[in-house]
């Protein structure tokens, strides 16, 4: 049976059946580590983990096992150590999603001394050495936000709402995508005021007083936008508050963001995929590690998936 599959995985690959010798050659497993950070049930990297356990099916046949490495992304010393763990382990490959962006050049710059290729997923470094990215085209994902919010021409004012990660802030991993959203207002809507509200996304009663207090002071803002999967932890406020925002733009299918979408609360979700992100990663690795193959592209953008009340059912 596992002759069957391997078998099986070479022809779908287009390689020849010789390449099967050299895999029972080897006899141990290639490992690829995936640097992710802990998470619920019901969150975008819950979606990532799904791909992961989709691409062990389509590559274990081929001597692929994944280990995972997860940490608090509200904690930089969580990540080093997570990163720590992750070389101590002596990968084939690593596929990241970078959060800390200093802490990942360091460990990025450690698979390059070793020669242990790395593939980006969801977001990417400044880094001329990974393999691939797997993700949305991060500058035209924030610009794209900024024109479905805009599509009734009357926002004046707006909200930009992101959530508390580390202390120090070293943690910003939607920082491209706002920069499209600012330069798409700054060439359509100069006249816009934009605002930015942080909220912590373990306190929701704090977080609906400062929605409070930020409204109160700013009553002229009718439309709000998140950068992240985290919409749905400003829906329970939205709803108490109904007529008080006009449009709500958020990001990721995620099953609270979906129900909200389906209400009518969030105007527009952008979905993008994060368990195919993560699969076509590990593939392209297993590619690269066991048959030498290169990436037919090096940057891979995926869909952007625009959903709405009215087709959120059909997706």
């Amino acid at each position: 049976k596992s002759y069957d599959k391997v078998m099986a995985v070479i022809k779908e690959l287009g390689y020849e059946p010789n390449v099967y010798a050299s895999l029972l050659a080897r006899g141990v497993p290639h490992r690829i580590a995936i640097l992710i950070p802990e998470h619920g049930p019901e969150s975008f990297w819950a979606l990532a983990e799904e791909g992961i356990s989709k691409a062990v099916e389509k590559v274990g046949p081929l001597g692929i096992v994944t280990e995972v490495f997860d940490y608090n992304q509200r904690d930089a010393a969580s990540f080093r150590q997570a990163c720590s763990r992750l070389l101590e382990s002596e990968p084939s490959g690593v596929v990241v999603a970078p959060m800390f962006g200093f802490d990942t050049q360091i460990l990025t710059s450690t698979l390059r001394e070793r020669s242990i290729p790395y593939v980006f997923f969801d977001t990417k470094q400044d880094d001329e050495g990974y393999l691939a990215y797997f993700g949305l085209p991060e500058y035209k994902s924030g610009y794209l936000c900024a024109d479905q919010l805009t599509l009734d021409k009357s926002a004046a004012e707006v909200l930009l709402v992101r959530v508390k990660r580390d202390p120090l802030r070293q943690s910003d991993p939607t920082v491209i995508r706002r920069a499209g959203f600012m330069d798409y207002m700054s060439e359509h809507y100069p006249g816009c005021i934009v605002r930015t509200l942080f909220i912590d996304p373990y306190d929701p009663e704090r977080t609906d007083q400062e929605l409070d207090e930020f409204f109160d002071a700013f009553p002229g803002t009718t439309h709000m936008a998140m950068f992240n999967s985290r919409i749905h932890l400003i829906v329970p406020w939205l709803e108490r508050h109904p007529g008080r925002v006009t449009r709500v733009v958020g990001f990721d299918n995620l099953k609270p963001n979906m129900a909200a979408l389906s209400r009518g609360t969030v105007s527009v979700l952008i979905a993008q995929h994060p368990d195919e992100q993560v699969s076509l990663g590990i593939q392209a690795l297993s590619d690269h590690i066991v048959f030498g193959k290169q990436p037919v592209r090096r940057d891979n953008y995926m869909h952007m998936d625009i959903l709405t009340r009215y087709n959120a059912e059909y997706y």
